[in-house]
């Protein structure tokens, strides 16, 4: 099969189209056949060297999300057959004409949904639910600030935060993003290049906060948190090191917090696979949540799909395809 690999460390030209082995089901696996693979920031990262703490490039392909039909099953499954349409959160290898698959981790295509747009939806629908409403408990009636609120992870986190009755807040860098994301669900959006979002947000002080910049946001989100407010990094595009007031901390009772979805084991991401069928996919059938895809690329132009996602150009999600 065909499998966009990383050949070292460095910028999107490192990445090449290679013939890889089939992979093999067992046990708990289902081997899909991709049609169509999410891209994520998490993948410019590893790329890089820079997901974790190895600073290698990655062995397997890349790739966290796909969507596809399974080709085979391993011993021990009983939900799935062969036939079967299904997207899946994976540990690695979706930049691939095949991939395999914990069968706990898939999830099936919701009715009316081509392959290219249920592949916008495992890794951000799983990251959105675990961070906004399993580590930050958003409550109907709290106010929600999203940092990059055209971002896969924020176009997400805006319809999901709104379906369950938030008020939602976003910062996005063109006054046309703000406009998309106003006309998503989000109250206010605020151009950080031309407006101070802690400026515009201060009268209305936030409950929760969703960040993957850090750095110099890290004291503005602080002091624009209310009392018992919740902060949560998912990622440190603005610098991992900071400097921020402890006693505001204590004051407000406040809680900081951040993870990431990638390193975790099995048995964790088949209980957020689970939580996220029952209580995210029934909004796609109401219609207030739907995947947000914004361009499509052939598998070998992988490289032109990570270009597009450095500069921060797209709205939504970015896919490639076999």
């Amino acid at each position: 099969m065909k499998a966009v690999i990383v050949s070292q460390t460095g910028g999107p030209e490192v990445l090449s189209l290679q013939e890889r082995a089939l992979p093999v089901p067992v046990l708990q696996d289902v081997l899909i056949r991709v049609y169509a693979a999410g891209v994520n920031r998490a993948d410019l990262l590893m790329r890089q060297g820079r997901y974790g703490v190895s600073g290698q490039a990655p062995v397997e392909p890349l790739g966290l999300e796909i969507a596809g039909v399974v080709e085979q099953i391993g011993s021990s499954v009983s939900r799935w057959k062969v036939g079967d349409r299904v997207c899946a959160l994976i540990r690695h290898g979706g930049y691939a004409e095949y991939a395999l698959a914990n069968a706990h981790h898939c999830l099936p295509i919701p009715e009316g949904l081509s392959f290219e747009e249920a592949a916008c939806l495992p890794e951000t629908s799983m990251t959105v639910w675990d961070n906004v409403f399993r580590r930050m408990h958003l409550q109907t009636g709290e106010n929600l600030l999203i940092h990059g609120g055209t971002s896969g992870i924020g176009v997400t986190a805006i319809q999901l935060a709104k379906a369950f009755g938030a008020q939602v807040f976003a910062t996005a860098g063109t006054d046309e993003k703000c406009r998309f994301c106003e006309e998503l669900g989000a109250v206010k959006c605020v151009n950080y290049k031309t407006q101070n979002f802690e400026d515009v947000f201060k009268p209305f002080g936030m409950d929760a906060i969703l960040d993957y910049i850090g750095g110099e946001y890290t004291s503005k989100n602080i002091r624009l948190l209310r009392t018992d407010g919740r902060l949560c990094f998912i990622a440190s595009l603005g610098g991992a090191q900071t400097q921020f007031n402890i006693l505001e901390v204590m004051s407000k009772r406040l809680t900081i917090t951040g993870s990431m979805l990638a390193p975790r084991d099995a048995e964790f991401k088949a209980a957020l696979a689970a939580e996220v069928e029952k209580y995210v996919w029934p909004l796609m059938g109401t219609g207030q949540y739907k995947p947000i895809l914004y361009k499509i690329f052939p598998l070998s132009e992988a490289a032109e799909a990570h270009r597009l996602m450095e500069s921060s150009e797209h709205i939504g999600k970015i896919v490639l395809v076999p």
